[in-house]
C-alpha cells in the first residue's frame, strides 16, 4: 500500500516529461539561434558544471535568476568555441523558458494539490542550494513536507542514498513509498534500488538510457509508465 510520494523535480513537475537540454534548445530555436546539436550540447553540460561547482547561484534566487546564470555560461562556451550570439539574448531565452516553467509547474499543481490532499508529499532533486526559493516563487513550496536537494544534504542522484533520505523523511518503509521521476537512470533505478516503488514519466529526455523502453532497462521495471504528469491523478486517486 502506497502511503508516501517522492517526487523529483526538474524535467518532472517544471517541465512534463522533457529534459531541460531540449527546452532550452528549442528556445534558442526560437529566437532562430541555430546552434549544432553536438556543440550546443556540450554548451549545455559546461554550464550545468559550472553551476554544480562554482557558488554561481545563491539560495535566494528565483528559477529566472538560475536560468539568466545558466545561459550566461551556455553563451560563454559558445563563444570560447568562436559561435558568437548578442547577449541580449540572454534575458530573452531566460524569459522565455520561465515563463514555459511557470505554466507547466501551475499545470503540475492542480495534479499535486490533489495527491497532497491524500499523501504525504517529499521533493528529492538534484538541484543547486535555492529549490525552496524556486517552490515559494512558483507557489507549490506548501505542498511538502519536505525537501530533500543535493546541493544541501551532499549527495547526489544517481546514488540512491538520496531517496533514502526522502524515505526517511516521509517515516515509512521504503516498499510504501512512490517514487516519480523523469530520468530512468537517476530516479527509477536508484529508488529501485533501494525498494521503493516508481512512475516513470517517460517524456523527450537527452541522455541515451532515458530514451529506453522501462519494460527493458538493466533489468528494471518502472511499476507504472506515463507520458503526461496529469496521469498521476488516475493512476493514484482512482487506482
Amino acid at each position: 500500500m502506497i502511503k508516501g510520494l517522492l517526487f523529483d523535480y526538474g524535467g518532472t513537475i517544471d517541465t512534463n516529461g522533457l529534459h531541460w537540454a531540449v527546452v532550452l534548445k528549442n528556445s534558442y530555436q526560437k529566437f532562430d539561434i541555430q546552434i549544432p546539436k553536438d556543440l550546443f550540447f556540450k554548451a549545455y553540460s559546461y554550464g550545468e558544471r559550472s553551476l554544480a561547482i562554482h557558488p554561481i547561484v545563491q539560495p535566494s534566487f528565483t528559477f529566472l535568476q538560475v536560468l539568466r546564470s545558466k545561459i550566461e555560461q551556455q553563451f560563454a562556451f559558445l563563444a570560447e568555441n568562436d559561435f558568437q550570439i548578442d547577449k541580449k539574448y540572454i534575458e530573452l531565452i531566460a524569459t522565455d523558458c520561465n515563463e514555459f516553467a511557470k505554466q507547466t509547474v501551475q499545470n503540475a499543481k492542480v495534479v499535486l494539490e490533489e495527491l497532497a490532499a491524500i499523501y504525504p508529499l517529499v521533493m528529492v532533486s538534484n538541484f543547486y542550494g535555492n529549490l525552496n526559493a524556486v517552490l515559494e516563487d512558483f507557489g507549490i513550496r506548501h505542498l511538502f513536507a519536505q525537501v530533500v536537494e543535493s546541493a544541501v544534504v551532499g549527495v547526489r542522484k544517481p546514488d540512491p542514498a538520496i531517496y533514502g533520505l526522502g524515505v526517511k523523511a516521509l517515516g515509512f518503509k521504503p516498499e510504501e513509498c512512490l517514487v516519480i521521476g523523469d530520468s530512468f537512470s537517476k530516479d527509477i533505478i536508484p529508488a529501485k534500488e533501494i525498494g521503493c516503488r516508481t512512475v516513470w514519466l517517460n517524456g523527450i529526455g537527452w541522455e541515451d538510457d532515458d530514451h529506453l523502453s522501462a519494460s527493458n532497462t538493466n533489468g528494471v521495471v518502472a511499476d507504472e509508465e506515463i507520458k503526461d504528469f496529469s496521469a498521476l491523478t488516475h493512476y493514484l486517486v482512482t487506482s
